[in-house]
């Protein structure tokens, strides 16, 4: 009897370590773009068996959206909130090649199993009206007419088997107009194992992340499995992503609005021959100013969370991407690690109690630069009037070698009806002009049905080199019955940013790199609204004259 115990221990020892144990990591990468713009990364992944999974039994992995991605059978999954502009000019490269990056508002794709198409939309809708809930947000509004089949511009991100390829179904909806809040900002933290209490989350704080000039907000599950194919886990990712103004983030809560800096305090540049007692010339910005991560986030890293290799060794947390000349100052008890690189450097989290960084003014100040972006895009409406407009993207290759081929996706609403034989594409100042199936050379077009579902346009477009490449098309704006209109409806409705996938570079982990345009305001013909109320403030006072 004896024996048959420790065999049957011994049995479950061995399932305990052939089965792959769930694991929890957490980074923050800082990279000043400019002297006056600091980039913050969050990176946060939990992964889990793919066995735990199925049979529900969670750890790191949130119970609340792996319920949820079971019952409507999701086997992967993509989620942004985003808001801002990234400058591509000033700023550089997208980080995560902009595979982490949405379009303004609320953006979602996923890959549902299903063997019809209206079970898979049927379980779409289950997917956005859950996530509704659980993220406080909009995304039950992601009807049929926001909903778009994409073909050419997104792959599977994860590990799929032959056989399941064959039943799943890509769905891809937009939210352009969705305003991403604080209400937004706490489920999403509900999902990470310290919720936000410890480790690198607790500098997340709705006042200064919606206070960036841009950020982008994502969460990714996907199936990873080994090269053999026999060990699977599902795994994901929450990242968290803006670009701070440093000397915005510095002013104090109670005191945000900008005053007169007192004369004592001034930093003048001595240098100017002006220069005197009574005459200030202010340092330039460009020479660096001190900041700490107090400053900057309005609180510090509070202790370390789950924070260890799977040796049991610290991880390293923060990491920090300044040459080795800068100076940098930390709490005690934190340990350093220079890269090799010899521009940037990672510091371990002490488990509890809390970390500073502070980084001094220094001149002159070196920052690492981020490589210049494949692509520049620009897109704008052209046209006036209430019955017709247009569409101009500019789309610019700034390489002098080599050429680039990219994939362009625009969803757009059912009400702005797209004229295709009006598409050109042409080089301005080059000659001889390339023929249009030298700059298109694959079009995938599904026209939209009134009240049932917007166009869906995918172009495969290659741009020589050192050449800026104008795409324009003319649509025509459909009539909407009153009830249709928005609260706002002399606002205009918002139309979802241009996804443009890059073919011929590559990003991150072979990854292909992502970026989008900015969202537009289209105004559509609005009737006057107060005519109904006047009709009724008549008929009432003729009614109440005539019978007293």
């Amino acid at each position: 009897m004896r024996f048959l115990d420790c065999l049957l221990l011994l049995s479950l020892l061995y399932l305990r370590t052939t089965l792959a144990d769930p694991e929890y990591h957490e980074r923050l990468v800082l990279h000043p773009l400019t002297p006056a713009s600091l980039l913050a990364s969050f990176d946060f992944r939990s992964t889990t068996s793919l066995t735990s999974f199925e049979q529900q039994h969670f750890r790191y992995f949130p119970r609340s959206l792996g319920q949820i991605l079971q019952h409507a059978k999701t086997r992967e999954l993509h989620l942004r909130f985003s808001t801002g502009r990234w400058d591509a000019e000033t700023w550089g490269t997208r980080p995560w090649g902009g595979a982490k990056e949405g379009g303004t508002g609320v953006e979602l794709w996923a890959w549902v199993e299903a063997t019809t198409n209206e079970e898979a939309f049927a379980k779409w809708i289950t997917l956005t009206n859950a996530l509704s809930g659980l993220f406080c947000a909009s995304l039950n509004f992601i009807d049929s007419t926001r909903t778009i089949r994409p073909v050419m511009t997104f792959e599977p991100a994860g590990d799929h088997s032959n056989a399941s390829l064959s039943n799943l179904h890509l769905l891809h909806g937009t939210l352009p107009r969705e305003v991403v809040c604080t209400e937004n900002l706490t489920p999403f933290l509900k999902l990470l194992p310290c919720k936000g209490k410890a480790g690198i989350s607790s500098l997340l704080d709705g006042h200064k992340l919606f206070d960036a000039s841009w950020q982008t907000m994502a969460i990714d599950v996907r199936p990873v499995c080994s090269s053999d194919g026999w060990e699977c886990t599902v795994e994901m990712q929450q990242t968290v992503d803006m670009v701070l103004d440093i000397e915005r983030s510095k002013r104090p809560r109670d005191n945000p609005i900008p005053r007169p800096v007192p004369h004592e305090d001034l930093v003048c540049d001595t240098s100017k021959p002006y220069s005197s007692e009574d005459t200030c010339y202010p340092l330039d910005v460009s020479h660096g100013q001190s900041w700490s991560l107090s400053e900057i986030f309005g609180r510090s890293i509070k202790g370390s969370c789950l924070a260890t290799d799977s040796n049991g060794k610290a991880s390293e947390s923060v990491c920090l991407n300044v040459p080795d000349s800068r100076d940098v100052y930390t709490t005690p008890g934190s340990t350093e690690h220079k890269l090799p690189s010899g521009t940037s450097r990672c510091f371990t989290l002490p488990h509890s109690s809390p970390f500073e960084m502070v980084l001094p003014q220094q001149t002159p100040q070196t920052l690492v630069a981020l490589p210049p972006p494949p692509l520049y895009a620009s897109r704008s409406f052209t046209g006036h009037g209430q019955e017709r407009g247009g569409v101009r993207t500019l789309l610019t290759n700034p390489s002098s070698t080599q050429p680039v081929e990219f994939i362009y996706l625009e969803s757009l609403p059912w009400f702005m009806k797209p004229y295709l034989h009006t598409l050109k594409a042409h080089i301005p100042g080059l000659l001889p002009q390339p023929s249009q199936k030298s700059l298109i050379k694959e079009i995938y077009y599904r026209p939209a049905l009134d009240r049932c579902r917007g166009t869906q346009l995918e172009l495969r477009i290659s741009i020589p080199p050192s050449a800026t490449l104008t795409l324009s098309y003319d649509f025509d704006k459909a009539l909407l019955r009153y009830t249709e209109y928005p609260p706002d409806a002399n606002r205009g409705f918002d139309v979802a940013p241009a996804i443009i996938r890059l073919l011929s570079r590559l990003g991150i982990s072979n990854a292909p790199m992502y970026l989008r345009t900015t969202s537009l305001l289209l105004p559509l013909p609005t009737p006057d609204f107060s005519m109904p109320y006047n009709v009724i403030i008549l008929t009432s006072t003729v009614m109440a004259l005539a019978f007293g």
